[in-house]
């Protein structure tokens, strides 16, 4: 492909000599040292000796990808995906899936120990489980080439912003893959395929059928004509997915067709809970280990009757809800409005209005005071995004320290980092700590953590 040689021909001609990986980074490349420099070498696992092209080079480290592996490592094996190695979706199809979550507890290990300078009482069991067909949300690219008459639809290309020639996907849910090669023409044979530059997907419950509940948002940077709002129609109903649209903002995501479609929703069986959500309101992409990391969050929290417990960074409500199953009085705080709106109908919906609490809270700008106004709770259960709940834990003191807490994290430098305010400034133990592979074959993280703390 054209995009492609022309990424190929930008690389340095020069091969190096062989190497041995050590370990795999947080972008779930291998680590290598030559000559007292690092080398990041994309398709590199550890223990294998390999001989890698640089692509990027700095003083006291280089970026590379490999080009022969002289000696294997024995958790390497053949990528499912065809695309994999050129999208960018995945980082890992290549290292067994035990092989995976076992390099993903390492790192958290070692960002514990080096950035959190502390160590877990307890290295809790790792959760996984369904490694393929797992993905229920995603943002695709969309692009139009001109020259080749044809439009591409998926995730990016590794390492570039071109969109990756793709016609399937292994991890998005099957029912989705298969629409990548309709979607391409569709958009082909709209007015503005040019004016299209990403669409979002969502995949809810199957709820008056056996068909799972699919929205595509269409993001649209023109106006419909009449015969592409036909196309879009035709396209929703032969399909059986719903179709919305964002012209802007994230206000302007709406529904266009059918506008009597079932709302999206998930479910969480073992506590009994429904939550209805919108396809562009965060919820996990993966709902299987969104059950198994509850059901593990809980038997930590240990909640129970009578208990004043906060769900800061609460979203839609995901953890809040389970928490309020215990009988305990829960306290949910997120930052966007819309979100709480979402917790408030949830509960209701429910039935437990009566023992939750939302409010809207900026909880990157948390004091010492603003945090003491909200009173005393028992306990805290922390889901942040990716920047971490650094100011959060830094308002804590004597007179608003819950005795336990419970932190889920999608970035495990960020957690180190608040692990050492937690443990080294606030008095609490890291009593567990381990991870969740809410995201297989990529290199992302997700962990949950126990603090506990003696009462003053």
């Amino acid at each position: 492909m054209a995009r492609r040689s022309r990424r190929q021909q930008s690389v340095p001609a020069e091969i190096s000599a062989a190497v041995m990986v050590e370990s795999l980074d947080q972008e779930g490349r291998g680590v290598a040292h030559m000559d007292g420099k690092a080398i990041f070498i994309d398709g590199a696992l550890p223990t294998e000796k390999v001989t890698y092209q640089v692509t990027r080079s700095k003083d006291k480290y280089a970026f590379a990808n490999v080009v022969d592996v002289l000696k294997q490592s024995n958790l390497r094996v053949n990528a499912k995906c065809k695309h994999f190695g050129y999208c960018g979706g995945c980082k890992l199809q290549h290292l067994d899936a035990v092989g995976q979550v076992a390099a993903k507890q390492r790192l958290l290990e070692n960002d514990i120990k080096h950035i959190g300078k502390a160590k877990p009482e307890n290295m809790l069991p790792p959760l996984f489980g369904p490694t393929w067909g797992y993905r229920h949300k995603a943002r695709l690219s969309v692009k139009y080439v001109a020259k080749k008459e044809r439009v591409l639809v998926g995730f990016n290309e590794k390492g570039t912003r071109f969109v990756a020639d793709m016609d399937s996907c292994q991890v998005l849910t099957p029912e989705v893959s298969a629409l990548i090669t309709p979607l391409q023409e569709l958009i082909f044979n709209l007015s503005l395929r040019d004016k299209i530059p990403q669409l979002e997907l969502a995949v809810g419950e199957a709820i008056e059928t056996t068909r799972k509940n699919i929205v595509l948002i269409f993001r649209i940077m023109d106006v419909l004509l009449p015969e592409d709002e036909a196309l879009l129609k035709n396209f929703a109903d032969q399909h059986h997915v719903s179709i919305w649209t964002q012209t802007k903002g994230p206000d302007t995501v709406k529904p266009f067709y059918p506008l009597d479609a079932p709302s999206l929703q998930y479910s969480l069986k073992e506590f009994d809970l429904t939550y209805p959500f919108k396809p562009n309101e965060f919820t996990q992409v993966n709902p299987q280990i969104n059950e198994v990391m509850i059901r593990r969050a809980m038997q930590l929290l240990q909640p129970r009757a009578g208990e004043r417990i906060a769900d800061f960074f609460c979203g839609i409500g995901n953890f809040t809800l389970s928490i309020a199953r215990s009988g305990a009085t829960v306290f949910g705080y997120e930052g966007l409005d819309n979100l709480v709106a979402r917790a408030v109908e949830s509960a209701t919906l429910n039935g437990l209005e009566s023992t939750t609490k939302f409010g809207v809270s900026d909880l990157f700008k948390m004091t010492d005071e603003s945090l003491t106004a909200l009173g005393r709770f028992d306990k805290w259960l922390i889901d942040p995004p990716r920047d971490g709940a650094f100011d959060l834990v830094k308002a804590i003191d004597d007179s608003n320290a819950p005795a336990r807490i419970v932190y889920v994290s999608c970035n495990p430098a960020t957690l180190a980092r608040d692990i050492d305010v937690l443990v080294n400034e606030k008095g609490y133990k890291l009593s567990a700590a381990g991870v969740i592979n809410m995201f297989p074959h990529t290199a992302h993280v997700e962990s949950i953590a126990l603090f506990t703390r003696d009462a003053v």
